[in-house]
């Protein structure tokens, strides 16, 4: 579990920043205006996943891991860091900088909503990419 937490902190984390850094460069998160830079931030859970699953498989299962514990694995992580992504945002909505209006809970839901189909697609692309143990099914 620690690990889960660990590599979920550094996805959380960096989603926060990433809220800042697209502020402080002009970006406003309006309500279904997309800009291009936003897609960059995908590679923020990429990340997270697959260095906190091959962590896991490397560190705690000796390098052999099979699928569904690889799966088990990238959805922890993804809850640790959808849950403070999610408390990053509603920070940074309410918090952020008070006198802008650039965004509402509605295009930020849809925005969260976004992301955790991603993440997921990730979970399970992280996972047959490090899977190392094959079960057979016969």
């Amino acid at each position: 579990m620690k690990n889960s937490v660990i590599f979920g902190l550094v996805i959380g984390v960096l989603s926060l920043i990433w809220l800042f850094v697209m502020r402080a460069t002009g970006y406003n998160l309006t309500d279904s205006e997309a800009s291009p830079i936003e897609y960059v931030s995908v590679l923020i859970p990429l990340v997270g996943l697959y260095f906190g699953v091959r962590n896991f498989r490397d560190g705690e299962l000796k390098g052999n891991m099979g699928f569904l514990e690889a799966l088990i694995q990238s959805f922890k992580i993804l809850l640790v860091g959808g849950a403070l992504a999610v408390f990053a945002g509603i920070v940074f909505i309410n918090w952020g900088n008070p006198d802008s209006h650039d965004t509402t809970f509605q295009s930020f839901s849809g925005r969260i909503f976004g992301a955790l189909l991603v993440g997921v697609i990730m979970a399970f692309g992280v996972s047959l990419l490090l899977t190392t143990k094959s079960n057979k099914v016969d």
